[in-house]
């Protein structure tokens, strides 16, 4: 670089750190700005040598990351300082976490310590999964949430700035954040962060969807804002004569949450009826805060009619994120629904910073509350070691996301559980003791069973027994992560004592064998009896269901061709020479994988059914071989986050050769000759194979369901487009 191109980069870093200080939400005290400036020092010197792959020097990104953490966060000078030292020593040998202590005291040190563990976490990607991963990290909250909140402002950042890497890395690094980072935004209740990390996430796992989406909000965006207007109009006289101090804000829902109703509901973007809601901010104290929010809504309902199934009270029964509004829908102007959120400027600063303001709100003296609690009972949900990991994390993010019900004790305790929770979540969820002594429950005075789903406004009572205690059925009874965690602990531990003598007798039956009882013997045990884990495996030879005569059998299956197969195709793929030429070009040309864009067998997996044209992505199975899903399938984000290291780049080449079965869902007004119409375009205009049709009529309005054999996605599209013109059909998708 030149000197001329040095001095403004220099300037442009210290202009950076001026306005980090500018947009802090805490009032910054003079040691507070000596801590920081103390530790951008570092920071600087640490990372002088160091760029990102998009060019720029390297201290713009934890000058970035602290800057979220200040701002959008609302974080102390502590939490500020430890992001701008939160890469130094991963990156910086030169740099201890006792040097960071020495020089910045206790707290930094763990918080940078933590955060530290996280990242040297990514280096163990080639041997242990994903999930694993983020267990241990997981793990750090308990010891300071503020690692976390750290780790999702760096996150964000990563994500803000992701362009000039490579696709794949993009894919997987959006996959991961979708799957835990936005999820344990949301239940931190940073919601600002949690929208955008979703909306990224989809810009690159999905981006044509993002971008069609994006353009549709922004060509709208004068209409949006013309009926805000409209809508606040209505109301504004109303509110100020009584003499109420508020603000009226709209707001377009997330491109991520637009696109969640358009697959969930089977519409298009236009059909989408909720695509922005208002926000009534109003200036309270405390005391009149619930009396002036009910006030407001009583305003905003003599105006509008309100959809009763779709009013939500949180500030009688606040979230457990600590999140508090109502939340109303109405039938606004032009007889559009419309999502009024009503809060006081507590209320709303919470929804925006999340943990940080509910902590500068809450009073010292006050009882410990929800977030609190989840905060101290993670540890629990985390003790069971023995727990598959991808399991663990799937209920885990589960209940991250979960939507909430409300639930009374005998005593008349209001307790916050997850939607679809039972009788022994809340055994679990009131003390472990209590969960592992459950003999029954009742709710609303009727015995029920413990598979019984909670509903709002249930009183529950558990039953309990000395000589109760946990059995495998309750695992299909339980939701939450807690009661799951201690369910399969108790279990685990009935099985240890006889899986130590399983493991003593394995490594004695496999030695007659010729067999050595290793790591790699034990992977191959487990997956040639289909087994989750080794517990599983020594427990069952331990009870004899895994005899002598099963374990010879495995011996004679394990021959070399096996080995090389595990080797080579789930690490290494490669092309077998021995295909004949013209069998691959009429089976196998369909799909090319990865950089060399090799030819290999494939199957396509039955949760998405990809046909040609579809974005695919290929993932290698260790029992079915190589697996073809598509990019937007319900079990892509899991698979991108969890085993990037099997999956595979795939594209279309050729689909001249081979039909794809597609079914197709039609629904509308029932007219006669309709079912006439729609065979007739299919057979005569579009030369498409039918395999199967049925229709159904009830009260005027049919649905029909048709399974048809086309060449590749253009023609299933153009087939879709006529089928939407026949007059009386209403709505058409693609299963």
């Amino acid at each position: 670089m030149t000197e001329e191109a040095i001095e403004k980069e220099n300037k442009a870093i210290a202009k950076a750190y001026k306005e980090l200080l500018k947009v802090s939400y805490q009032t910054l005290t003079d040691d507070d700005k000596k801590l920081i400036r103390h530790a951008f020092e570092v920071a600087v010197d640490a990372h002088k040598d160091q760029r990102r792959k998009s060019g720029e020097a390297y201290i713009f990104h934890p000058i970035a990351v602290a800057r979220i953490v200040a701002k959008e966060i609302g974080m102390d000078a502590t939490s500020i300082a430890a992001a701008l030292l939160h890469d130094v020593v991963e990156d910086n040998p030169d740099y201890t976490i006792d040097d960071i202590e020495q020089l910045f005291g206790e707290t930094v040190a763990r918080i940078v310590d933590g955060l530290t563990k996280i990242s040297s976490l990514k280096k163990d990607m080639d041997v242990s999964l994903q999930a694993e991963n983020f267990r241990k990290m997981l793990l750090t909250l308990n010891d300071d949430v503020r690692v976390i909140i750290i780790k999702i402002a760096d996150r964000l950042h990563n994500m803000q700035t992701m362009d000039s890497m490579r696709s794949d890395k993009q894919v997987k690094i959006a996959s991961e954040t979708l799957y835990i980072y936005a999820p344990l935004a949301h239940r931190i209740g940073l919601y600002n962060i949690k929208t955008e990390l979703e909306d990224l996430g989809l810009k690159y796992t999905e981006p044509e969807v993002y971008n069609d989406i994006l353009e549709k909000l922004h060509d709208s965006k004068e209409d949006q804002d013309a009926y805000i207007k409209a809508f606040s109009k209505v109301i504004e006289d109303s509110l100020n004569t009584e003499g109420l101090n508020y603000e009226i804000k709209g707001r377009p829902k997330s491109i991520f949450s637009i696109r969640r109703k358009m697959v969930k509901q089977g519409v298009s973007f236009e059909e989408v009826y909720d695509k922005f809601a208002v926000r009534i901010i109003y200036k309270s104290d405390i005391a009149n805060e619930k009396f002036l929010a009910w006030k407001i809504y009583s305003i905003v309902t003599d105006h509008f009619t309100p959809n009763p199934i779709r009013l939500r009270d949180w500030i009688s029964s606040p979230k457990s994120t600590g999140y508090e509004a109502l939340h109303i829908t109405v039938v606004g102007p032009k007889s559009r629904w419309v999502e009024v959120q009503i809060r006081s400027e507590r209320m709303n600063e919470i929804a925006e910073k999340g943990y940080a303001a509910h902590y500068k709100y809450k009073n010292a003296d006050a009882k410990e509350d929800n977030l609190d609690l989840w905060i101290n009972r993670l540890q629990e949900a985390l003790e069971n070691h023995e727990a598959d990991a991808v399991d663990f994390v799937e209920q885990f993010k589960l209940n991250l996301y979960s939507k909430e019900i409300f639930v009374f004790s005998p005593k008349g305790d209001l307790k916050s559980l997850p939607k679809g929770a039972t009788p022994l979540d809340f055994a679990f969820s009131i003390h472990t003791e209590i969960g592992m002594k459950t003999r029954g429950a009742k709710v609303n005075g009727k015995l029920m069973p413990l598979s019984h789903e909670l509903q709002s406004g249930d009183r529950v009572e558990i039953m309990t027994s000395e000589s109760a205690k946990p059995n495998a059925n309750w695992l299909d009874y339980a939701t939450t992560a807690r009661a799951r965690s201690k369910i399969k602990s108790a279990l685990n531990e009935g099985t240890k004592e006889i899986a130590e003598e399983g493991k003593e007798i394995l490594r004695r039956k496999l030695k007659q064998l010729k067999i050595t009882l290793n790591e790699n013997s034990i992977n191959e045990l487990v997956s040639y009896f289909k087994l989750s884990t080794s517990l599983d495996l020594f427990y069952r030879v331990g009870i004899g269901t895994i005899d002598n005569t099963k374990l010879k059998a495995f011996a004679s299956s394990r021959s070399n061709a096996f080995v090389s197969y595990f080797k080579n195709k789930i690490y290494k793929p490669t092309v077998s020479k021995d295909i004949h030429k013209e069998e691959i070009t009429s089976k196998y040309d369909m799909l090319v994988f990865g950089k060399e864009e090799e030819k290999l067998s494939y199957t396509l997996a039955n949760c998405c059914n990809p046909i040609p044209g579809d974005k695919v992505f290929g993932f290698l199975t260790i029992n079915d071989g190589l697996k073809v899903h598509k990019t937007n399938c319900p079990n892509a984000v899991s698979l991108q986050s969890n085993y990037a290291y099997r999956i595979m780049q795939a594209k279309w080449i050729d689909s001249s050769q081979q039909v794809y079965t597609s079914q197709i869902i039609l629904s509308g007004i029932d007219n006669l000759g309709l079912v006439n119409d729609i065979t007739r375009l299919i057979s005569e205009n579009m030369h498409v194979n039918m395999k199967s049709i049925s229709f159904s009529s009830d009260d005027g309005i049919f649905t029909g369901k048709i399974t048809v054999q086309v060449k590749n996605q253009a023609m299933l599209k153009k087939l879709i487009d006529k089928l939407k013109k026949i007059n009386g059909i209403d709505k058409v998708t693609r299963v």
